[in-house]
């Protein structure tokens, strides 16, 4: 009886060590913005992030778009510095993430790596899916070490 039960607290030592040792990035999670919309003109991202969200460190985002072709306007992904040029969609200094072919496919991939605000847009159009498109979502994802609170 006694080996049973120093087997059955090696055990418990083992599963609670490998919690323990678990990277972060094992827990992480992956999510298609907009879900069957993907990324488009005309959808609620706000509404998406607050469905979706909580969001954590080393979470993936997959923006899914079709290339331009002659029935679909071209769409692509850029990260914005700051909280004024999202709210204008004053696209000078923001950094383009995903070119209009990115979307494509399996689409294109972002992982939330830093615990900061992430100001995602669309910059086609010289903006207009960011202005009037609603193509505009902000994340700031929370320590991966929250996720099971």
């Amino acid at each position: 009886m006694e080996a049973r039960s120093s087997a059955a607290l090696v055990a418990v030592a083992v599963v609670a060590l490998l919690l323990v040792l678990v990277p972060e990035t094992s827990r992480a999670e992956r999510f298609i913005v907009g879900d069957a919309a993907r990324w488009t003109w005309g959808y609620n991202y706000t509404d998406w992030v607050i469905r979706k969200g909580p969001f954590f460190h080393n979470d993936t985002l997959v923006f899914r778009y079709d290339p331009p072709n002659a029935t679909v306007h071209a769409h692509s992904v850029y990260l914005m510095r700051n909280a004024a040029d999202y709210q204008s969609c004053n696209l000078k200094a923001a950094k383009l993430v995903a070119n209009v072919m990115q979307g494509a496919g399996s689409g294109f991939e972002f992982v939330l790596k830093k615990r900061k605000q992430h100001y995602f847009v669309c910059g086609e159009r010289g903006g207009i899916h960011c202005t009037m498109g609603n193509m505009k979502f902000v994340v700031k994802p929370k320590s991966s070490a929250c996720r099971d609170d």
